[in-house]
């Protein structure tokens, strides 16, 4: 009798200190949660290491890994500080100076193209502009076509030979732009503007291919009447919209800010 009480009388004792077992398996957890929440704070290869010991030693008890486990790195939180700005710093210079750069040949490509469109530029026939976007060279279409014809003329060819010397070779994508007035056309190849204009800017891109320009950097666009860059109510007015517009395109273009292109 003296046995079977005592043995009611412990078990209690042992019942009430089972809580223990629960508790340590949630400080355990919580002490990972906190490793994890720290090493994500702030990302790199020292705290990573820390992160894997700390959850070893936390899941397999073990003292020997937490002993170990800070002299794995040698951690200096302001010396990361220092080491990420100084890269973000020559990230930044590293962009700037590309970017620069890149400005600097569109410039240059722009240069070359007014210098061997010289004679054309100076009577008005040829436009070269430069904004962010990239260059624009404005043909007028009398420069290459006959009236209503999307073949090019014989003294057309020096010239987009030229353009084409200048861009063969380069990275940049083009569009190639046809552009007409808003006088009707209905021939038995042209039945409408859209397919006079989108012609002639296919026989500009067919030339620019014989001439050494990369066919997959080139699209032909026919945009008809629908852009007019002066009133068509004027003969001179619809002698300046019927004409070939190449866009040669930046590779990153940014807001659009006039680049002023100065001639030798």
């Amino acid at each position: 009798m003296i046995n079977r009480r005592k043995k009611i009388n412990e078990s209690p004792l042992e019942n009430q200190e089972r809580w223990l077992v629960s508790y340590s398996d949630f400080i355990t957890l919580l002490f990972a949660f906190f490793v994890v929440m720290y090493a994500v704070s702030s990302v790199n290869d020292g705290k990573y290491r820390v992160l894997s010991s700390s959850l070893v030693t936390a899941f397999k008890n073990s003292s020997s890994s937490i002993s170990e486990s800070p002299q794995t790195t040698e951690f200096s939180p302001l010396q990361n500080e220092h080491s990420n700005q100084d890269s973000l710093i020559k990230l930044a210079d590293n962009f700037s100076n590309q970017k620069a750069r890149k400005q600097e040949k569109m410039k240059g490509m722009a240069k070359n193209i007014l210098h061997a469109l010289e004679p054309l530029v100076k009577n008005g026939q040829v436009r070269v502009t430069q904004n962010s976007l990239g260059i624009t060279v404005e043909i007028n279409a009398s420069v290459l076509f006959s009236p209503g014809q999307a073949k090019l003329a014989e003294n057309s060819i020096l010239s987009l030979q030229a353009i084409a010397n200048v861009i063969k070779g380069h990275e940049h994508e083009i569009n190639v732009e046809g552009h007409t007035d808003n006088l009707p056309i209905n021939t038995e190849n042209f039945p409408s503007n859209w397919e006079l204009s989108s012609a002639r800017a296919s026989s500009v891109i067919r030339l620019f291919i014989e001439k050494g320009v990369e066919a997959h950097r080139l699209t032909a666009i026919g945009y008809g009447e629908n852009r007019p860059i002066e009133s068509n109510e004027t003969f001179e007015g619809r002698k300046r919209n019927r004409r070939v517009t190449v866009m040669i395109l930046s590779t990153d273009p940014d807001k659009i800010t006039e680049i002023p292109i100065a001639e030798n």
